[in-house]
């Protein structure tokens, strides 16, 4: 859950194994966890911990953009601004706070990205660039089309400024053309947001969690794991709630959250020594693994809610490549010859960043059965699913597709012509399980494969390594068809009616 151990760049003869050359790139999904930010709340003031930490220095140099009048012609113009924070004392009376040394500058504010967490975002980009530009040459070394991008942020500012952090340090200011126009970053209303588990706009979900939440707490507070737990902290908790739990105040997740943000940061934010046991975060981490992501191992209704919505928009977005390739390579189409025709700027996307959080990360493996004994996922932390094509000689010919009414299918036959925008209409792929695809179709998923990385190590899906499901002699790489056979499972048809659905159904 801290900063997180970086290991070194790929070898060649790494690359060699992990990338083989039957195998061609097409595409990537990468979700990373923000960077290094402040504790979420103000907890152990008692011992001496600030209330307010010293380490944004963005707050000197705020830009808002103001609408104005100028010779009476209503423009935009940046406004600079430094931010200072007030704080209530015990009175109600508000004053200027100050951080451990006593300046007003560079204050954060509950929850914030800071100055560290900007800086390893950016350089899990430089990691990206130098992977995907430098060593595989999938992405080019200059942008000059932001088209291949896929940006997206959830709704936290934390999140959307490491996202941010992330594309710069992949694609510097030298290595944008000078014609490249402003980046489009995608974000979505509360009650659609899906980039996390969120349990506010899902009344179903929300019982799931409390119900999981309060196993946990039935399940370790007795325990002898808890019980040193306690030996170590409970004279470090606050006079009203001397005793550690998990459903304690503060919980022992938010104890554990404090632990690491002190960790990621200076001195002049330090608990005393005794929290830093390996044996106690051992124990607390394994605790707080179960409360949260027991649920997405242990029950179908609890990943199709809390991750369902994002896994189905992953593996669409796997299908639409499978699907244009197949019309494009059939129609000796370059990509952008066929962009241009079918004009879908979403046949473009080669690249896809996703600013998110650490219930992301760990509920997208653990539904895949692959987080196994990992610990909590630490500041910026990244996944990348990537998308391959086993090589293959594309035939001379072109095609058109005709629809098969009663099995809303496709199927491909000789044409001495065919127009592309006729064909368009009949080959998009709705989202529909494996099984109700004909033979035919379900062979659009033969020759694709997926991977995951998980920190630059790569993760087995255990339902891939069954025998057919996967490319023969390397469990990592999960046939396409498997792996959406897998998400299906779990992936809602429609997230906002389920969660209303069963809400006097036991939940456990």
């Amino acid at each position: 859950m801290a900063t997180l151990q970086i290991r070194d760049p790929y070898t060649n003869e790494e690359l060699k194994r992990l990338y083989p050359s039957n195998l061609t790139l097409h595409l990537v999904q990468v979700f990373h966890r923000h960077g290094e930010r402040t504790p979420t709340g103000p907890r152990f003031e008692n011992v001496g911990l600030p209330k307010i930490w010293p380490y944004c220095s963005i707050a000197q140099q705020m830009v808002s953009h103001v609408l104005e009048t100028r010779n009476s012609e209503t423009q935009w113009s940046p406004l600079h601004w430094q931010r200072q924070i007030e704080s209530l004392n015990k009175n109600g009376q508000a004053s200027v706070a100050s951080g451990p040394n006593g300046g007003n500058n560079s204050l954060c504010k509950n929850g914030e990205l800071t100055d560290t967490g900007r800086m390893t975002t950016y350089k899990l980009g430089q990691r990206l660039r130098h992977l995907y530009v430098d060593q595989l040459k999938f992405l080019p070394g200059i942008l000059e089309d932001t088209n291949i991008f896929y940006l997206r942020s959830s709704t936290y500012p934390r999140a959307l400024e490491s996202l941010q952090q992330v594309f710069r340090g992949m694609y510097p200011a030298s290595t944008r053309a000078t014609s490249l126009g402003p980046l489009t970053i995608i974000t979505r209303n509360e009650s659609e947001e899906n980039l996390y588990p969120s349990f506010y706009n899902c009344q179903r979900f929300s019982q799931l969690v409390k119900a999981f939440s309060q196993r946990s707490a039935d399940r370790w507070n007795k325990t002898t794991e808890m019980e040193y737990v306690n030996r170590i902290l409970s004279k470090w908790m606050p006079e009203d709630c001397k005793t550690v739990a998990v459903d304690s105040h503060p919980r022992l997740s938010g104890i554990y959250d404090t632990i690491n943000a002190t960790i990621a940061h200076g001195e002049e934010t330090r608990l005393p020594d005794e929290f830093y046991g390996a044996e106690l975060r051992k124990i607390i981490d394994k605790i707080c693994v179960d409360e949260f992501y027991s649920g997405y191992k242990e029950s179908q209704e609890y990943r199709t809610l809390g991750i369902g919505s994002l896994m189905g928009e992953i593996v669409d977005r796997m299908t639409r490549v499978v699907e244009y390739n197949k019309v494009s390579e059939s129609l000796q189409l370059k990509k952008d010859e066929f962009t241009a025709v079918s004009k879908d700027r979403r046949n473009d996307i080669k690249f896809a960043i996703n600013g998110c959080h650490d219930t992301t990360l760990a509920a997208i493996l653990t539904s895949l059965d692959a987080f196994g004994d990992s610990t909590w996922p630490p500041f910026t932390s990244h996944i990348a699913l990537e998308l391959f094509k086993r090589s293959a000689t594309i035939p001379d010919k072109k095609i058109t597709l005709h629809r098969d009414k009663t099995a809303e299918s496709f199927r491909i036959a000789e044409s001495p012509e065919c127009k592309l925008s006729e064909l368009m209409k009949e080959t998009r792929v709705a989202r529909k399980k494996v099984e109700d695809y004909s033979k035919e179709d379900q062979s659009l998923f033969d020759e694709y494969f997926v991977r995951i990385r998980y920190n630059d190590d790569v993760m087995v899906i255990p339902g891939c390594a069954k025998p057919g499901n996967h490319l023969e002699g390397n469990k990592s790489f999960c046939t396409l068809k498997a792996f959406k056979n897998i998400v299906d499972q779990f992936v809602p048809s429609s997230r906002e009616s389920i969660c209303m659905a069963d809400l006097n159904m036991p939940v456990i």
